[in-house]
């Protein structure tokens, strides 16, 4: 399941989480960002105990949006320590995602 990730939380819980973070950056008219959706919810599913997934509405949420110079969605950034170790640009396949992640396990 994916977090809902606001400008108040997410230091909290994508900076200061002890696992690897994956943060779909979305808005809600964008089509690509519908298509990945569903597989970053599989993700933060099936890899619950190992990693945090959110989500964060680029429209609602500009502070981190504009901190982490997003400007194409979706994006997704991959965090560890809280550092971006890895990002994501456009809708990809399931394996490519899950390829990224497994290297911060």
């Amino acid at each position: 399941m994916a977090l809902e990730l606001t400008d108040s939380n997410f230091e909290d819980i994508v900076l200061k989480s002890d696992k690897p973070v994956i943060v779909d950056f979305w808005a809600v008219w964008c089509g690509p960002c519908r298509i990945i959706g569903p597989i970053v919810q599989e993700i933060g599913e099936e890899y619950s105990d190992q990693v945090v997934v959110g989500k964060l509405d680029v429209d609602n949420n500009p502070d981190v949006t504009r901190k982490y110079g997003i400007r194409n969605i979706p994006t997704l950034l991959f965090f560890k320590n809280g550092e971006v170790v890895d990002k994501q640009v456009g809708s990809v396949p399931k394996p490519v995602l899950v390829k990224k992640l497994e290297q911060y396990f």
